[in-house]
């Protein structure tokens, strides 16, 4: 099946006024505050008790703090009024326009789930699921209506990371996939469409790159754990705060991603042969990412483009200018 996602033209999603959040704990919470910030009312179902007593107090101490840094202007009663607790889930889904589900990582638990959700929702109710590794043909293949089934994956946390992967499986329809963009796009969550279903999605994997290659140098004594993190958090983390692994291969090398992959592709390739991974980057492949590359960035000269980027960097260095960060390190390690 085709799956093609175009939120600018979707109008469907306008109707969605509610939703039901599927799970009260850290990913549920921060679903519901990207939504009820976004002016949408949110339904959360919680089985646990003492979990579902303490949600609201969960999403009022988050948005207290959110307020108070000045990334949003609506008071934190107003949001919190958009927001509701249920402990039936017939309740907690009636009348919403999308479910966004947010409980264990359990293919099982899941399936269940999703057969109770596809018989309490009207055909039309997109059932996206927050997991962040299984596709949903695990779960959702069983079901009559699995055509509005798919992932939609946060990165952690949605109201800070304002990112998410739409997964949709071979079952999936074009429909929800389009519904779930415009809905993401409207709550100021930019949509990425993955194009194949894939144990793990793209930011999961590409995150487990890095801490393949972190562990290994850890291992091998290269360098210390600590250290990792400060090259990530004080080089990587800020670079990419701006501008992806991509666009930063365009930017560093005079001649662009092209020239930067003729120099360095194959000392990569060495990096992964030492690895036991041998997967060198193709022509075909180099050719696909520096075009997609150069037909998105501004400018058509390599030089303004570079000003632009140092540009951002310069506005993260002067944000991040005093900022004291309680999670870096202290002293010697």
């Amino acid at each position: 099946m085709t799956h093609h996602s175009n939120p600018a033209e979707v109008t469907e999603d306008a109707d969605i006024h509610s939703v039901a959040i599927i799970g009260a704990g850290s990913i549920g919470i921060a679903w519901s505050i990207v939504f009820a910030c976004a002016g949408i009312n949110v339904r959360i179902f919680e089985l646990d008790d003492a979990r579902r007593a303490s949600a609201l107090d969960a999403a009022e101490s988050l948005l207290l703090e959110m307020h108070e840094a000045g990334l949003f202007t609506e008071s934190t009663a107003g949001i919190l009024a958009r927001m509701s607790v249920w402990e039936e889930l017939a309740d907690a889904v009636d009348g919403v326009g999308y479910v966004q589900e947010c409980i264990v990582e359990d293919v099982e638990v899941k399936r269940v789930l999703f057969g109770r959700l596809d018989e309490l929702t009207p055909p039309h109710v997109v059932l996206a699921s927050s997991t962040s590794a299984i596709p949903s043909s695990k779960f959702a293949s069983h079901l009559e209506g699995r055509a509005r089934c798919l992932v939609v994956h946060p990165a952690n946390p949605p109201y800070f990371l304002r990112v998410a992967e739409i997964v949709p499986a071979d079952f999936t329809s074009s429909r929800a996939v389009d519904i779930a963009a415009a809905l993401l796009t409207r709550v100021d969550i930019s949509p990425v469409l993955l194009n194949t279903e894939i144990e793990g999605f793209a930011l999961n994997r590409l995150q487990g790159a890095l801490l393949r290659e972190a562990y290994c140098l850890v291992r091998d004594g290269v360098v210390s754990a600590v250290d990792v993190d400060t090259l990530v958090r004080e080089g990587l983390g800020r670079r990419w705060s701006v501008i992806g692994p991509f666009t930063t291969s365009e930017l560093n090398t005079r001649g662009g991603l092209r020239k930067h992959s003729e120099v360095l592709g194959s000392v990569y390739a060495r990096f992964g042969l030492e690895r036991g991974q041998d997967n060198p980057w193709t022509n075909e492949t180099i050719d696909t990412v520096a075009n997609a590359i150069e037909n998105h960035l501004p400018y058509p000269r390599w030089e303004e483009n570079v000003r632009e980027r140092d540009h951002a960097m310069i506005q993260v260095a002067s944000l991040l200018r005093g900022f004291d960060n309680p999670l870096k390190p202290r002293g010697p390690v």
